[in-house]
């Protein structure tokens, strides 16, 4: 079978294609032909050796796919050949909270990753796709999907009325968009592009900034929530948005801590102590956390936003669409 191997932290150009052995199920694992995968900005990171700069190399990148089963170990009881599955970023972490063991499992970091035609994993790190879903639909929930499910009804705690902010609109950003309003909660959403806006409304964002032309954007959420803030940030930008998200969340609020798309630096915690603000780590979720998005999704008739679908032979291009920063949710490469 074929798969991608990151060869040299050089970016995209550190993917190769290689002819591997297929691989076969133990006991316990399933074998799994991967139909599509889905990238993050992770996925950018690793391929560069910012992640991980001691990863060792070659190494299958990659951790979101959806496929059919092809085969089960010994011991398999959940699965059976043709059933249409997606694997947990992290198998290891089935439920409860989260610990080094199961963060240790994460798929294209720690773990070979899934950008091959098959893989074999864990049984209990295996959630089933909707029907309702094509494959490549359901790529893209692994990692995104499921860190906003956790940032929002997890360690936001979200409810009918809540307001939520948003920072661009990236694939964990879009997908908060739409569970909030499934929740019945008011979104403000931002980006440098009133284009990208007007998309973000579509999908049912109630109010929108473009921090180019509003670069103290902080002030607007305040002024729309009547100087109290909102209640969760979902914050994807890292340390150069995060003190703007500081003064835009309310006092005893939520900031969901996901990403470092703008980098490192220094974080002032006195306004966190002072007005009691919940920072939380996100570290994606657990195969629970999985499962009850997916209920969640087939009950709201949600469906994921792709930007793009590459060929398996292009999957590079895919992260160099994600390096340019110009894509609006998913970006997913057909295997």
């Amino acid at each position: 079978m074929r798969a991608y191997r990151l060869h040299e932290f050089s970016g995209p150009d550190g993917w190769k294609l290689d002819d591997l052995p297929s691989p076969t199920p133990g006991v316990g694992e399933v074998l799994i032909r991967v139909r599509a995968a889905s990238i993050n900005f992770r996925d950018l990171l690793v391929a560069k050796g910012i992640y991980n700069p001691t990863l060792k190399l070659p190494r299958i990148p990659v951790s979101d796919a959806a496929g059919e089963v092809v085969a089960c170990g010994r011991g398999v009881s959940r699965f059976q050949p043709g059933d249409r599955v997606a694997a947990n970023f992290m198998p290891g972490w089935v439920d409860g909270a989260i610990n080094e063991h199961k963060g240790q499992s994460d798929l294209g970091g720690a773990a070979e990753g899934v950008l091959a035609e098959e893989v074999v994993l864990p049984e209990t790190g295996l959630v089933r796709v909707s029907n309702r879903l094509s494959f490549e639909e359901a790529a893209t929930l692994p990692c995104a999907g499921v860190t906003a499910w956790h940032s929002l009804f997890f360690a936001g705690a979200i409810k009918p009325g809540d307001t939520v902010l948003t920072l661009g609109t990236g694939g964990v950003s879009v997908f908060a968009v739409q569970f909030a309003r499934l929740a019945g909660a008011r979104v403000i959403a931002t980006s440098s592009s009133d284009a990208k806006l007007s998309r973000v409304h579509q999908l049912g964002a109630t109010d929108l900034i473009n921090y180019k032309t509003q670069p103290d954007w902080e002030k607007t959420v305040r002024k729309l929530t009547g100087g109290v803030g909102v209640d969760v940030v979902v914050e994807v930008g890292g340390a150069g948005t995060f003190p703007r998200s500081l003064r835009a969340v309310r006092s005893g609020g939520t900031i969901a801590l996901i990403g470092v798309l703008t980098g490192q630096g220094q974080i002032d915690p006195t306004s966190i102590l002072m007005r009691s603000v919940k920072v939380q780590g996100i570290y994606v979720g657990s195969v629970a956390m999985f499962e009850a998005m997916n209920r969640a999704i087939e009950v709201g008739g949600i469906k994921p936003v792709i930007d793009r679908v590459f060929p398996f032979e292009n999957a590079a291009d895919a992260l160099r669409l994600m390096e340019s920063g110009s894509h609006f949710g998913k970006i997913v490469i057909h295997v």
